[in-house]
């Protein structure tokens, strides 16, 4: 069985229906001093799969929390968290003493609630491997690749595909494999949370429709930077392509403003530039993980 918190349905319905697998929503009711009250099926399967993605995260920890320990007293044995987006993998260590290592921190707490955890494109820096951030049985790293790859193909145009940073390298490497798309990589230098300087690799842009790939959309600082070197390099287009749009704060406008054309998403996060689906690619890593399931009974 699935089970859904109500911002993420949608998404557990297309995969349910891919799987052949019944899918229940989580019904979920804030009092007004903040606290969640859930209520799930009275009788769970031995197999679960919860399905949430964990933007805007502090809230929906808490009540993941509250599902899991209810799913494991209403029969649920194998229990498996499907968060296309994953929160709190960005801190991999102390840059000051007595900061917090949120990774290490939530990891523990996700890998203590779920024996699997699926997701997609990963944040990770220093940490390579998913399992080594959230040390659960069984971790399981996805890629939209692929997936933004036949987004590009699809189109009949064919623009250069650049990453803002060498941190995005992995992405725009594997999107222009699929589209076969000519792909560059530009150098970033972060100077705070919202300061960014862009440095575009060595060539002409002069009427250039150009894409930006990268896993993430946040505040759109980096984004928004590379777009208006492109622009004044006089690229005629800019696009941008993500897997999950965070978009916090004034981000679409800061895109808009910078000028870039059209935003395009996975559906990781429900949004309005939602323009590929993840159903598939989740629906084939829950059967895998079925079979590593049963390896491991």
């Amino acid at each position: 069985m699935l089970l859904a918190f109500p911002d993420s349905l949608a998404q557990a319905r297309a995969v349910g229906e891919r799987l052949g697998r019944e899918v229940a929503a989580v019904a979920v009711h804030r009092f007004p001093d903040g606290e969640s009250r859930l209520r799930l099926p009275p009788r769970l399967p031995e197999r679960v799969a919860i399905v949430r993605s964990l933007d805007d995260p502090n809230g929906k920890l808490v009540e993941l929390l509250l599902a899991a320990e209810t799913a494991r007293t209403l029969g649920a044995r194998d229990l498996v968290l499907v968060a296309p987006y994953l929160c709190y993998l960005r801190q991999d260590m102390a840059f000051v003493p007595g900061e917090a290592v949120s990774q290490q921190v939530i990891g523990r707490f996700l890998a203590g609630l779920f024996d699997a955890v699926v997701t997609v494109d990963p944040h990770l820096h220093r940490v390579h491997a998913l399992a080594e951030a959230v040390p659960a049985r069984r971790a399981i790293a996805l890629s939209a690749a692929p997936a933004m790859g036949a987004f590009l193909a699809g189109r009949k145009d064919r623009p250069l595909l650049l990453a803002p940073d060498r941190e995005a390298e992995q992405w725009v490497a594997r999107v222009a494999a699929g589209a076969g798309l000519e792909h560059g990589v530009a150098d970033k230098l972060r100077r705070g949370d919202r300061r960014v300087e862009v440095s575009l690799p060595d060539r002409d842009y002069a009427g250039a429709q150009v894409v930006l790939v990268d896993d993430v959309a946040s505040t759109g600082h980096t984004l928004a930077e590379a777009t208006r070197a492109l622009r004044g390099a006089g690229a005629y287009r800019v696009d941008v392509l993500v897997t999950h749009a965070l978009l916090v704060d004034d981000a679409r406008t800061l895109l808009a403003d910078a000028g870039v054309t059209e935003l395009w998403s996975s559906d990781s996060i429900p949004d309005a530039s939602n323009a590929f689906p993840l159903a598939d690619l989740l629906a084939d890593a829950l059967r895998e993980d079925d079979a590593a399931a049963g390896r491991c009974t």
